[in-house]
């Protein structure tokens, strides 16, 4: 890409396009790579900027009593990633930090291609503790947070001017983590701050407030010195910076992740206008092989026009089932030969795959074991997956608890947990169970793109009416609703729709109506339809970039 074509850059504290680059730890990364390679394939003129992790997020142990420990395997770049032969550095700490610079040439199914550069505080002419900066993805307290996100936003527009891409019209914050990008800019716009905003656009992820980074400003101008301007009173609340209010004063547009969480963001930040722009999954990503296969036989051209997925009809009953039967076969494979569980692909398998964290539930299913067990009667088997931040002792507890639930009920409802939750891994479950379960607390999931993944594979899901899962339901035709659309934190209540649902909606329909069950394997594969990143990219475009 020439860099007079360049307009927009998309800057991102985790970029996951692919595992064997492991820059991302789960969700926002994941979305962030979804969104580079859909803007690819829709041939937009942008780039994407993150840090190299060359120790990357952790990899995940877990011992028979559900106690997780981790590894930080050490990340080669090359040849994966190609050095960038540029000079970038910023003052930090009161001395200078250089910044090597990598990049990976991303090409969409259009041909049009799209850098992601990654920035690496590994240099030889470095400080020691400068060098691991970038080393590990969310690692060290609250001044190396503040240091990683100084090398994203400073570092990131610096490598943009030295490498020459002058004619860039958006600089796109991904989460606040990239906010300090308003700051670059004010230097590199001498101050105007009017002329910053009109440059500027913000997605903010979470309605979680522990998601939203805040730092104490004496600390952040010890970090920082001359970088941030004594006079940021708007973005300072009781002598702490709040990234997210950094961002959202100097942005020409503001959005959250779904309707639902559009609305809440509102609340949260009443000050400014919060729209929303639902997110989507990367269609050929997502979709495993034996779908993608199906879909090129009978939807043909769904690579490049994501909207055809509506034409699910082509795709006769067996053809559909034996597209899921295969992508069921590979996900037992795995998890048989890893596990030594003993699944069948006869019985109904639920799923459950994401971050450990407390306002996700996962625990939910196991409110009643007793009534849980009666329900399945041998019927069920499920698979959960995901990981815990390694100072998170909330989730790690969670991890530990879903084990030794899963161990207890050894005998009526088959219950195993895979170890290291990945891209690879994710593709794998979302397409091989046969209904993926969701079980946050209403309205803290402002998203949740892995039910879109299986909803793409034809999976229909089960979940509480929370972030896309709010839009896209049709009860009982494409899934299922747990629960209403108050957010009344009830567990009682929400774990007894749960039971209700599975007992007299989804295990009969499974085993005794093969027909209206396909016919929701199919109106999930319509569904994803509204619920792909070419469709988001494309509302990025009219909404936001206006290109």
């Amino acid at each position: 890409m020439q860099s007079e074509n360049l307009k927009i850059a998309y800057f991102s504290a985790e970029i996951g396009f692919t595992p064997n680059v492991p820059t991302y730890s789960g969700g926002l990364g994941i979305l962030a790579g979804d969104h580079i390679k859909a803007a690819a394939d829709n041939r937009l003129p942008l780039c994407g900027i993150t840090l190299l992790y060359k120790e990357g997020y952790l990899k995940q142990k877990l011992d028979p009593d559900g106690n997780q420990t981790e590894d930080y395997p050490r990340f080669h770049p090359q040849p994966i990633l190609r050095p960038v032969d540029v000079d970038v550095s910023i003052k930090l700490r009161g001395r200078i930090v250089n910044i090597l610079v990598w990049v990976f040439y991303l090409e969409g199914v259009s041909g049009h291609t799209v850098p992601i550069y990654f920035l690496d505080t590994d240099h030889p002419e470095n400080d020691e503790k400068d060098k691991s900066i970038t080393f590990r993805l969310y690692s060290g307290g609250k001044e190396h947070r503040i240091l990683q996100e100084a090398i994203l936003g400073f570092g990131g527009c610096a490598m943009l001017d030295a490498l020459g891409y002058q004619n860039i019209e958006t600089y796109h914050m991904n989460e606040g983590h990239a906010a300090f990008v308003t700051l670059a800019l004010r230097n590199k716009f001498d101050n105007d701050a009017e002329k910053v905003k009109q440059h500027c656009v913000f997605t903010t992820h979470t309605p979680v407030s522990a998601g939203h980074d805040k730092f104490k400003t004496e600390m952040t101008r010890k970090v920082l010195g001359d970088l941030i301007p004594a006079n940021l009173d708007c973005s300072i609340i009781n002598g702490e910076l709040n990234m997210s209010l950094l961002a959202l004063n100097f942005s020409r547009t503001a959005n959250g992740v779904s309707k639902l969480h559009g609305e809440i963001s509102q609340k949260m930040f009443p000050s400014f206008n919060i729209c929303s722009i639902t997110n989507g999954v990367h269609h050929t990503t997502w979709a495993a092989l034996a779908t993608r296969e199906t879909y090129d036989k009978y939807i043909p051209g769904w690579r490049e026009n994501t909207d055809l997925l509506r034409n699910a009809d082509a795709i006769p009953d067996d053809e559909l089932w034996h597209m899921h039967y295969e992508n069921k076969r590979r996900l037992l494979d795995y998890a048989n030969a890893h596990m030594h569980v003993g699944y069948e692909r006869s019985r109904l398998m639920l799923g459950f795959a994401r971050r450990a964290a407390g306002y996700k539930r996962a625990m939910l299913l196991f409110k009643d074991p007793d009534r849980l067990s009666r329900i399945s009667d041998g019927r069920l088997e499920i698979v959960f997956a995901g990981k815990a931040h390694p100072r998170d002792q909330l989730g790690k507890e969670i991890i530990r608890n879903v084990i030794q639930e899963a161990n207890k009920l050894f005998g009526s409802v088959l219950i195993t947990y895979l170890e290291n939750y990945n891209m690879w891994l994710g593709r794998l479950i979302t397409s091989g169970v046969d209904v993926w379960l969701n079980t946050p607390l209403r309205p803290n999931e402002a998203s949740g793109t892995s039910g879109m993944k299986a909803a793409m594979n034809g999976v229909p899901n089960c979940s509480i009416l929370d972030g896309w899962w709010a839009e896209g339901c049709r009860n009982d035709v494409n899934g299922w609703a747990i629960g209403g659309t108050e957010d009344t934190g009830d567990d009682d209540a929400d774990a007894d729709s749960l039971y209700t649902t599975l007992e007299h909606k989804i295990i009969p329909t499974y085993y005794d109506q093969r027909d209206k069950w396909i016919s929701m394997m199919r109106e999930s594969i319509i569904t994803s339809a509204d619920f792909t990143a070419q469709r988001m990219v494309n509302d990025y475009r009219k909404y936001a970039y206006k290109c």
